[in-house]
């Protein structure tokens, strides 16, 4: 199979919300629903179509959460990693003409492509990460709702901007990235609403080179505090000694002394439940957003590591409050998808 990503939808509907089946209504939801139970000595054949490199943190995400249940849910794993739209249908058809009975990855630029394509094999669960909603029968979709802990991380920015200008340097201006950078700014102001900030685009999602450079020339106008929203921002933020929030992954090994912490996405409940649905025979066409947020699991704030020792007390607290709130449903991180720009 060829390699290869597709890019993301520029326009995206707002994403439905809808319960997901409990294990416990498997014998109605079977009787309602296409597919069969798994034979338990059969592996279930899983599979994974990435449009970037597997090192773009998105899909690496992705791949950490399949890696994950290939070891403890007993799947069968394979993947391709930067397929072009032009071979996305191509690769889905072949992956389920082969036997694959779940495919996940992300549609984004491939919409029309993936759903089409999905249409052809109804016995087949596809689980995509989507601008859109879910498509009958077995089209699913998810999205790395992860705006929780990167508002915490806003916090700690505010707490620890010494210029009072903190910077953001992201993919692109479309929802599923705008509602990060807002929320990170947003943590920031509740610390101190007279920060200012500057936000930067670079038209990809895999430019290291080109975030670097964004960064620097943030770095230049004041910014002190840095959310490397894609990588190569942590390289420049360590070179010119500021502070840097990673994004997606823990990448504090990337820069000890100079990475305090980050959104973190995890996509291994979203992996399991639909796994364990397509195992019974009652996957179906749902939105699995839910499933990356705070209180499912699918998202958290990485460790300090070199920072537990140094990051203020109060800033710790602070953080710690906030987490529990969202946690406990006593506070809600806004969702704001517009296209933040710099003061």
């Amino acid at each position: 199979m060829e390699n290869g990503k597709s890019k993301i939808q520029l326009k995206r509907e707002g994403l439905s919300r809808r319960n997901l089946l409990e294990l416990g209504a498997l014998g109605l939801a079977a009787a309602m629903l296409p597919g069969r139970v798994l034979a338990q000595d059969k592996k279930l054949k899983v599979a994974a179509i990435f449009a970037t490199p597997i090192e773009e943190p998105w899909d690496h995400q992705i791949h950490v959460a399949l890696q994950r249940a290939e070891k403890e849910l007993g799947i069968e794993y394979k993947w391709s990693e930067k397929v072009q739209t032009a071979d996305f249908s191509r690769v889905m058809r072949e992956y389920a003409q082969g036997g694959y009975e779940l495919v996940l990855g992300d549609a984004f630029a491939a919409e029309r492509e993936s759903r089409r394509t999905a249409k052809q094999f109804p016995k087949v669960a596809f689980l995509f990460g989507s601008g859109a909603g879910p498509a009958e029968p077995n089209f699913g979709v998810f999205d790395n709702w992860i705006h929780e802990p990167a508002y915490l991380s806003g916090l700690i920015a505010g707490k620890m901007s010494k210029s009072g200008t903190i910077g953001a340097v992201a993919a692109m201006g479309i929802p599923e990235v705008n509602r990060l950078v807002n929320a990170f700014f947003a943590g920031a102001r509740e610390v101190n609403p007279d920060i200012k900030k500057k936000v930067a685009f670079i038209g990809s999602f895999f430019d290291p080179p080109k975030a670097k450079e964004a960064a620097i020339a943030q770095i230049d106008a004041g910014v002190d505090v840095i959310y490397a929203e894609r990588f190569g921002v942590i390289e420049a933020a360590a070179e010119r000694k500021i502070l840097a929030i990673s994004n997606m992954s823990d990448q504090s090994s990337l820069a000890p002394d100079t990475v305090i912490t980050g959104p973190v996405w995890d996509m291994y409940p979203t992996v399991e439940q639909a796994i364990k649905l397509v195992k019974a025979g009652v996957f179906t066409a749902q939105d699995y957003g839910d499933f990356s947020r705070m209180a499912k699991g699918g998202s958290s704030l990485a460790p300090y590591h070199k920072f537990e020792e140094t990051l203020p007390a109060d800033v710790k607290e602070l953080v710690e409050k906030k987490k529990a709130e969202i946690l406990d449903g006593n506070f809600r991180v806004d969702v704001d998808e517009n296209t933040p720009v710099s003061d």
